[in-house]
């Protein structure tokens, strides 16, 4: 006999309910719900549940409630076994019966072990779709076709990640983004409601293989497995749809997309119930140029709507439509993105020197060419910022690849090397590469005798970049090309490359340039040698690139970001492309490139054209240089220079023009240019040297949140002899170019203030930014906050302020330097004669330290202002600052939040007060105390606790 306790458990136990009982009692339900009867008939019929006269027999019903009714009918007539594999079926391919999960649920079912060793096939259509867009994406991004079609070069064999930015909403760098696996986790998200990632770079930076590299990562199936649909989409193909097109989602999905093979209403009703399994990328988002206002057309909540395919996007990357699926946006830098709808901001900085090591490494795979090139690229700064940029740095491995291969390096022995160069060399290639132009193998020519014997093929392929720029157009169709009498042949070279095929395009392939970039170089080649193009046409983008910026934002750090086209209308419109032109006209019409283009156009058109040139430079910097706002900030004049000022400065650079030069350092009038949050890259600083190089006097330079990091410090150097401010704050800036910033600023020892916040600088660098303190006599502001310095690199530097008489303001804020380098500082601050201003904070500095620290205090007499925010620093603490306070009576201001300082620390303190009169403030803000209490600390006025 059971015990009353055995009975009672017994009770308790869910009576296990008969399979046949509950496909029976929920008939109707599951004749309603059930919309896929073909995965139950084939699994049904491959255990022998089923006959082959049973799935006939179902088959012969017309309509899909029939067809389920029948399998119901049979399923009960065959028992428990067979009911139990019929309900594990629906339950074991949730994709096509994902809303009889309540049921399953609500009747407890637990399938036996006998029945979870019998397989379930999944053809349902949700599973078969998602199959066929990995299939569809690993054959498509398996290899690098992103710059040109005649590539062979796996993907995985090619790729190297740049360095991914995350941004935060106030656009400051929140730290890197390791890989892209990561892409969809919760790290940097700045926005919750958002549902975008935003990925953004300039021209060349790699978005498009980043999105190549994302699809490849799913479609092998080693991350992202949440995701069961992928749909890519280039903006720029939106651009392509008649103002007339009306489609729906499920259109836009599958037409212009991937086809589902079978019942493609049933996958898109799963989307519709489940968006969080759809992953959209849309890349190039600056590239879509519509005719018509988006806030003319009314919001499009309903799936099931037929708009124009501009308004899908829009209400996609909204989550008007689809809401809770994942999408990923790419743009080029400053394009306007409604803030509402981003979820990450992640900006591409391309090349780090590690980045570029790998790219080397892969590209060139015999150890003697590669030493080559690592050799040249070590030697040459100018050729390694332009490599720092992957597209660039694509074209001139192309290209020395190539002239490698010819025995021909003479291309590559010049110490300065422009972006034209680059372009005009890949050019160069690909035309020596055509049957045309290159028939024997192994020969070289000239460039000169190669752009000569090609200027057919060059004034054809500019005069359809050309006309595409004319009409914001970067697909063509097949009556753009044949207008243009581009061949075949020319076709062929690889400056053009197909694009997958919409209908709106008719039966004919279409075309676009392999790179934007490329076809703004080849509309300038077309307007410098076009004999027919007027004066007023080949300058005409310069008057279509002048930026305004708001008077009142004009000293705001979002100024840079803030300028804008002044335009109207088009919220895609990004006019970088149209600023390449101009770049590439200056670089082609140079005194140097004469030689080269006197046989492809007449000298006396050419000399035309190079003089109306120049006088539009001249123009165009005396204006632009007069406009800008200025500002006295310490002992300067500042002027705050914009985005634009950085593009005249590399067409100014491109002219490689003393001349010219000199005419926009003459229009500088003031001695501290403010250049932050204007996208600056190490190439760019070449520019800015050179600009800068012709200015009469010393001159101050900040670059703050750029990208210039090591190899734009080496293009600065030519200017260190002038500087006494820069300012190189959050900039990629590694021991390398502290290195470099040491070697050249103890030769000339002007400097007064050196920005270094927010780094990669490591201990190891922080001996040479000791250096720089400890022998450059004038430098009185040094700012080395959120580096990378550990005790170690706090002792060098503590010890070098300690030798300097002159340095009044150091900021160490976000390191960790410790009691040991707290140590080395408060042997530094006592007796000192000119520090005013010490930032410690985030520093994980104990009660040791601040104990040294405070006692240090007790015998400085120049020290105003002290942070230790967010440090370790006790009440015992609190009680050796409270002594100090007693004795010292310079110091007005002590920052002590977010440390660990109780009520007894803070009456303590209090009480010192007393004994001093010249203390401002005390901040306590973020310690545990308890407030509301009535204690002689809350009530003191010089103590801040909330």
């Amino acid at each position: 006999m059971l015990c009353q306790t055995c009975l009672t458990m017994e009770d308790k136990r869910p009576i296990r309910q008969s399979h046949v009982h509950s496909v029976r009692t929920s008939r109707e339900e599951l004749v309603n719900k059930i919309k896929n009867s073909k995965c139950l008939l084939e699994n049904l019929t491959e255990h022998g549940f089923f006959s082959t006269e049973d799935a006939e027999i179902v088959m012969q019903f017309s309509t899909q409630s029939d067809r389920v009714r029948q399998i119901l009918d049979l399923v009960e007539s065959k028992g428990e076994e067979v009911s139990e594999y019929f309900i594990s079926v629906l339950q074991r391919i949730p994709e096509a019966y994902f809303n009889l999960k309540p049921w399953l649920e609500e009747i407890h079912f637990e399938a036996s072990e006998k029945i979870l060793c019998l397989t379930v096939k999944n053809n349902d259509p949700v599973t078969v779709f998602s199959r066929k867009l990995k299939c569809e994406l690993c054959c498509d991004v398996k290899y690098i076709k992103s710059y040109t079609e005649r590539e062979e070069m796996m993907l995985q064999e090619t790729y190297v990640n740049g360095i991914m930015e995350l941004i935060s909403a106030a656009n400051e760098n929140m730290g890197r983004m390791e890989d892209l696996s990561t892409l969809f986790d919760g790290n940097g998200v700045i926005n919750e409601d958002g549902e975008t990632i935003f990925v953004f770079g300039d021209a060349g930076m790699g978005k498009t293989l980043l999105i190549q590299k994302l699809q490849n990562m799913w479609a092998k199936g080693d991350h992202f497995c949440d995701i069961k649909f992928l749909f890519r989409f280039r903006c720029r193909t939106f651009s392509l749809f008649k103002k007339s097109t009306l489609i729906t989602l499920e259109d836009l999905l599958f037409k212009y997309n991937c086809n589902p093979d079978h019942d493609p209403e049933e996958v898109y009703r799963y989307m519709l119930h489940f968006p969080e399994t759809v992953l959209f990328t849309f890349d190039g988002f600056d590239e879509i140029h519509s005719d018509f206002d988006l806030n003319s057309i009314p919001e499009v909540s309903s799936p099931f709507t037929p708009t124009h395919p501009v308004v899908l996007l829009s209400q996609l990357l909204s989550g008007k439509l689809l809401k809770g699926s994942k999408k990923v946006l790419t743009a080029r830098t400053a394009n306007q993105v409604p803030r509402n709808i981003i979820r990450k901001k992640i900006m591409l900085r391309g090349f780090s020197t590690e980045n570029l090591h790998a790219y080397t490494s892969l590209f060139f795979k015999e150890p003697e060419i590669h030493k080559r090139v690592i050799d040249h690229l070590k030697a040459n700064h100018n050729f390694s910022s332009l490599c720092s940029i992957p597209l660039f740095c694509w074209i001139i491995f192309k290209s020395y690849e190539h002239f490698h291969s010819n025995n021909d390096f003479q291309e590559f022995s010049s110490s300065s090397v422009t972006l034209t160069d680059i372009f005009l060399l890949i050019s160069e290639v690909y035309m020596n590469l055509s049957s045309n132009v290159f028939s024997l193998k192994g020969a070289s020519r000239s460039q000169s005798e190669t752009f000569k014997k090609g200027k057919d093929t060059l004034l054809s392929v500019g005069r359809l970049a050309y006309y595409g720029m004319e009409k914001s157009m970067f697909v063509f169709d097949h009556d753009a090309v044949t207008s243009v009498s581009i061949s075949e042949n020319d076709l062929k070279l690889g400056f053009l490359r197909t694009v997958k095929e919409y209908s709106e395009l008719g039966d004919h392939s279409s075309f676009e340039f392999f790179h934007m970039t490329l076809q703004s170089f080849f509309t300038a080649l077309f307007l410098v040698i076009d004999d027919k193009t007027s004066s007023a046409e080949l300058l005409k983008y310069f008057s279509q690139c002048t930026y305004t910026v708001d008077r009142e934002l004009a000293n705001s750090p979002w100024s840079c970001i803030c300028a804008r086209r002044d335009i109207k209308g088009d919220p895609f419109k990004n006019n970088d492309h149209l600023q390449f032109i101009n770049l590439f006209l200056c670089g082609l019409l140079s005194k140097p490139k004469q030689n080269l283009l006197k046989d492809v156009v007449h000298p006396s058109i050419l000399k035309m054209k190079r003089k109306a040139l120049k006088q539009k430079l001249y123009q165009s910097v005396k204006s632009h240089l007069k406009s800008l706002p200025r500002s006295p900030y310490l002992e300067y004049n500042r002027v705050h220079a914009l985005t634009h000022f950085i593009w005249m400065a590399r067409c100014i650079c491109e002219t490689q023009s003393e001349k010219v030069g000199k005419l926009a350092a003459k229009g500088i009038c003031a001695d501290y240019i403010k250049l932050s949050f204007c996208g600056a890259s190490s190439s760019d600083c070449g520019a800015i040297s050179f600009v800068l190089n012709h200015y009469h006097k010393k001159f101050a330079l900040e670059l703050d949140n750029n990208n210039i990091n090591d190899y734009g410090v080496k293009e600065l150097i030519p200017c260190f002899n002038k500087l006494t401010v820069i300012r190189l704050s959050v900039n990629q800036i590694t021991d390398e170019g502290a290195k470099v910033l040491y070697e050249e600023l103890i030769k000339y020892k002007v400097i007064t203030f050196l920005g270094l916040y927010k780094n990669l600088i490591t201990d190891f660098g922080a001996r040479f930014i000791a250096r720089i303190i400890e022998e450059c006599p004038k430098l009185k502001r040094v700012k080395l906050g959120y580096n990378r310095f550990t005790e170690e690199g706090g002792t060098y530097i503590g010890h070098a302020i300690r030798k300097s008489t002159s340095v009044c303001d150091i900021g160490m804020w976000g390191n960790q330097i410790g009691d040991v380098g707290a140590h080395a500082f408060a042997e530094a601050i006592m007796n000192h004669p000119s520090l005013t201003h010490l930032s410690l904070a985030c520093n994980g500095i104990t009660t040791e330290g601040g104990k040294w620290i405070a006692e240090a205090l007790q015998q400085n007499t120049s020290l105003k202002i002290l942070w230790l925010t967010e440090n370790k620093l006790t009440d015992e603490a609190a009680e050796h600052f409270a002594n100090m306070i007693k004795v010292n009576k310079t110091l007005r201001h002590l920052w002590l939040l977010n440390n660990q300082i109780t009520n007894d620390g803070a009456e303590v303190l209090s009480e010192a007060l007393e004994h001093n009169t010249v203390m401002e403030e005390i901040c306590l803000r973020g310690n545990p105390l308890s407030l509301g209490e009535h204690r002689p600390f809350e009530e003191n006025s010089r103590i801040f606790c909330t």
